[in-house]
């Protein structure tokens, strides 16, 4: 451990990127005899891991205790599939397996499948992201939920090729009644797939966390699918962005979505025809109290709709991010968010990047700040508002060093853009010396004068800042 730059430890080997070869790999094998109470081996990021396993896992015994085991990246081959299938026989308190981004499990998933239904398996979480995996995976992945009732966690998102199997999935979800996140990000999920899904739902009563993402073609099935989603009272994150969802979908999502109680994370962008219909659902968040996140970027939305969320955002006091990027109809209009945004004083994250904002909307902001509102902001988004004149920046700048938690701000312009920072620029400087927290600046397409570069350099003289600038 000491080789390799790592603090020993007895009940865990972190060993992560490291660069470990086959010869590390068995040298770590020969270690784990005088390693009894061993209960974490973390090999991720280590594509020299590939093709050596077996020299690990054949002395696995001597790690009875182990209840963690991390292999995502590390370029496994069949055959190190098929020795940690053999494994699991010996190895029956592991609750934590991570096996993503090895793009070589696909299509050999059953190899590990085979020796879980002899153990009695205590696997509480299953991570297989973007492992490359089959239609036939999924039928493999289906024997494995019939054996492991003690599943928590179950990620199988970026497998584009799995959502053909999604049904006979759903069906083995009924064997793990206390999973509590359910990741299907970009999954290939078809119509029917949700279908599927939904009659799973009953079953999972205590489903902290749900993601769809990123399948398009599941826009315009919710109608038929939503029925066991608002039994889900246990809910706490719900994300549907960039699934294509539909006016219609929209009209379903806006009675089942207020019904989930204990929501604190909803995340709806990038579904471009919402917009026009999200009013009723928009304005319906009030009934979410908890909500601690919303993000609707790139939705659409029209004035109306945007109205309707400005008012629900008077009822949501544990508010902390909020994301309205892409959507047009909040520039000039950001004064129908003031009263929600004074009540809101947990708010961190604010983004309003491609928003049409103007000078009035920075203006806005200021005064909120004077007025001792979004003290506790961190990261502030006004990237591609090339709207905002040169006295609407210097009104901004002026403004800034009230956010003394500010980590993160972006005031970069569109990539087609350049335009030459005006006498906004030494008002922003002034600024920055006072915002200690302060560790990402963007300011892309803004051209800098050899000054003002030197001047920004000096500010950042110790380079613990990130500061980004190209022109």
């Amino acid at each position: 451990m000491q080789k390799l730059g790592k603090k020993p430890n007895s009940k865990n080997l972190d060993l992560n990127n490291c660069a470990l070869s086959a010869a590390d790999v068995t040298e770590l094998a020969s270690l784990l005899p005088f390693l009894p109470e061993l209960e974490e081996i973390s090999l991720s990021w280590n594509g020299g891991v590939g093709g050596t396993l077996k020299a690990l896992t054949v002395h696995l015994h001597h790690a009875n205790l182990l209840k963690v085991l991390r292999l995502n990246n590390c370029r496994l081959t069949a055959e190190d599939v098929t020795s940690l299938g053999e494994a699991f026989e010996i190895v029956s308190q592991l609750e934590e397996l991570d096996l993503s981004w090895n793009s070589n499990i696909g299509g050999k998933l059953s190899l590990l499948t085979k020796k879980f239904q002899k153990g009695g398996c205590k696997l509480k979480l299953l991570k297989i992201t973007d492992c490359n995996l089959t239609a036939k995976d999924g039928e493999s992945l289906a024997e494995i939920l019939n054996v492991i009732p003690n599943l928590e966690v179950l990620d199988l998102s970026i497998n584009k090729l799995i959502g053909c199997s999604m049904k006979v999935i759903a069906q083995a979800l009924k064997n793990v009644p206390g999973l509590k996140e359910l990741n299907l990000h970009m999954c290939g999920l078809k119509q029917d797939s949700l279908q599927g899904l939904d009659s799973a739902l009953q079953h999972l009563a205590d489903l902290r966390k749900l993601d769809i993402s990123c399948n398009k073609e599941i826009g315009g099935g919710f109608k038929d699918s939503t029925a066991h989603l608002a039994s889900l009272k246990n809910l706490e994150v719900l994300d549907l962005h960039q699934c294509c969802v539909t006016e219609e979908d929209m009209t379903i999502l806006s009675q089942v979505i207020p019904l989930l109680s204990s929501l604190q994370e909803l995340n709806l962008s990038s579904n471009k025809n919402a917009g026009v219909s999200s009013g009723p659902l928009l304005g319906r968040l009030r009934f979410l109290p908890k909500l601690k996140s919303v993000a609707i970027s790139n939705c659409g939305l029209g004035e109306e709709s945007f109205s309707s969320l400005a008012e629900a955002a008077l009822h949501l006091p544990e508010l902390e991010i909020l994301d309205l990027s892409w959507n047009k109809c909040v520039g000039g209009n950001l004064k129908l968010l003031l009263g929600a945004l004074k009540l809101a004083m947990e708010i961190q994250v604010l983004r309003l990047s491609s928003c049409n904002l103007v000078d009035e909307d920075l203006a806005l902001l200021t005064l909120l700040t004077q007025d001792g509102h979004l003290a506790r902001l961190q990261k502030l988004d006004l990237s591609y508002n090339n709207n905002v004149s040169d006295e609407g920046w210097v009104t901004f700048c002026r403004g800034l060093t009230v956010f003394k938690e500010l980590s993160e701000l972006d005031l970069s312009l569109r990539p087609s853009s350049c335009r030459d920072c005006g006498t906004w620029f030494s008002e922003l400087l002034a600024a920055l010396t006072k915002l200690p927290a302060l560790a990402e600046l963007g300011m892309q397409r803004w051209v800098l004068s050899e000054l003002q570069r030197e001047q920004l350099e000096s500010f950042n003289q110790d380079n613990k800042r990130n500061i980004r600038f190209d022109c």
